[in-house]
């Protein structure tokens, strides 16, 4: 007997709902199967970055675990809530991993990684993601350049915010010719995050593990001379 319409309809959408659940499940196993890789490898780069900030000496305890939720602060950049890594040696804070944003770059947003020592001073700093010039304003970019180490061991006290600025603004900081606007753009940023730690350091050293910090108040921020 030949299938009616309504027969054909039917069975054709039974088929088409088994292949569906049978790819859905398909889907579901491989990308069981590749999480863990991928975030065991995800895990792995971002600690080889941590490696090129702070020294493995400094530390005794997991930074990828031992965390402060931080929320959306405009002296970090950030529009939305990002963690701090805490470093710890012996039970005592050794140190603070942050994430900052220059929203002012020649092309758009830089991305920063910052190591701050107990003391205030900076133990390194990387840049996450960028998109300025290739061959001018990229040497901000470890990997094209040694400029970024500039700001290894610096601290607020050993320059207080006036000298944080390019030379040619009258600040302390080398910069290339014809490529002035990312540098003054990751100096500020760099600036504004020892801000950051310094208003905040008191309760990022009190805070216990995977805990969150209320709300910023209003803080003082640094700006430019016009």
């Amino acid at each position: 007997m030949a299938e009616t319409p309504i027969q054909h309809t039917l069975k054709t959408t039974v088929t088409m709902m088994v292949f569906a659940l049978i790819g859905t499940a398909l889907l579901a196993y491989f990308f069981e199967i590749t999480r863990v890789p991928i975030e065991a490898s995800e895990k792995e780069a971002r600690l080889a970055l941590f490696k090129q900030i702070l020294p493995e000496s400094a530390y005794d305890n997991a930074l990828l675990t031992d965390v402060v939720e931080l929320p959306a602060s405009a002296l970090l950049g950030s529009q939305h809530a990002t963690i701090a890594n805490i470093a710890r040696l012996h039970h005592q804070v050794a140190g603070v991993i942050l994430e900052a944003v220059a929203h002012d770059g020649y092309s758009g947003d830089i991305k920063l990684l910052i190591a701050i020592r107990a003391d205030g001073s900076i133990s390194g700093v990387r840049v996450l993601a960028h998109k300025e010039t290739p061959g001018l304003g990229d040497y901000i970019d470890i990997t094209h350049s040694k400029w970024i180490q500039l700001f290894n061991d610096e601290s607020l006290s050993k320059s207080p915010p006036q000298f944080w600025q390019v030379k040619k603004d009258g600040g302390k900081f080398d910069y290339m010719v014809g490529a002035t606007i990312t540098p003054r753009a990751v100096v500020k940023a760099v600036l504004k995050a020892l801000q950051f730690f310094e208003l905040n350091k008191k309760m990022l050293f009190t805070e216990a593990k995977n805990t969150t910090l209320p709300s910023e108040p209003s803080m003082p921020i640094q700006r430019e001379k016009p």
